[in-house]
């Protein structure tokens, strides 16, 4: 599936819960789904910078493809990151790169976070492209 259509079914799944309440509680649920983190690569180099509960991200190359899995200490931080890893994850790095992240916005993710959360969301996708951009230059 491509990271459009993956964006899109995300958007579908948040447009049927009318409230926030309903959304964050799926949004833990997605949490729990996370493919989990080896617990050798939770490590302080794995850490995302900029988030204000610990996020490990630790990526892997698989057939030109981007395997991504994840963990956080925080359980609204854990479902974000499994939302941006269920795009990205599986995904060519270029792809990645060109990505356009507005159905967060869509989804209405960002109004609903705190400063600090929202400020770690935007550190979560910097640091997957940039897990990206360094995969596609060994491509090069």
């Amino acid at each position: 599936m491509s990271i459009q259509e993956l964006q899109e079914e995300i958007v579908d799944e948040f447009s049927m819960f009318d409230d926030w309440m309903q959304r964050y509680e799926y949004m833990i649920d997605l949490g729990k789904s996370l493919p989990l983190i080896e617990e050798k690569y939770k490590i302080d180099e794995n850490i995302i910078k900029g988030c204000q509960s610990k996020v490990w991200v630790h990526a892997e190359m698989e057939d030109d493809k981007i395997e991504f899995t994840a963990d956080s200490d925080a359980i609204i931080t854990k479902g974000i990151i499994a939302i941006l890893i269920r795009v990205f994850s599986g995904q060519h790095p270029k792809d990645i790169i060109d990505a356009n992240t507005a159905f967060i916005d869509e989804i209405g993710l960002k109004e609903h976070l705190s400063p600090t959360r929202a400020n770690g969301l935007v550190s979560m996708i910097k640091q997957l492209k940039m897990y990206a951009i360094a995969y596609q230059t060994q491509l090069s």
